[in-house]
């Protein structure tokens, strides 16, 4: 059992890591890019504007922080 819990702590810590709101917007880009795909439309574009989005948002966040 605790080789089980020390697996499942490695990936939520290399998944989610510090900041859960990043995870959660790189999961909802993954579905939405292949609810684009699976419809027919042109989908491509759509995992790069979110990282630069996250990204914008999250260096946003740590710099009030500070």
């Amino acid at each position: 059992m605790r080789a089980l819990r020390s697996f499942l702590s490695f990936w939520y810590d290399f998944i989610v890591g510090d900041d859960p709101l990043v995870a959660a917007g790189v999961v909802t880009a993954l579905a939405m890019t292949a609810l684009l795909a699976h419809a027919g439309l042109p989908a491509w574009w759509l995992l790069p504007a979110a990282v630069l989005m996250l990204l914008a948002g999250s260096l946003a966040r740590a710099t009030r922080r500070r």
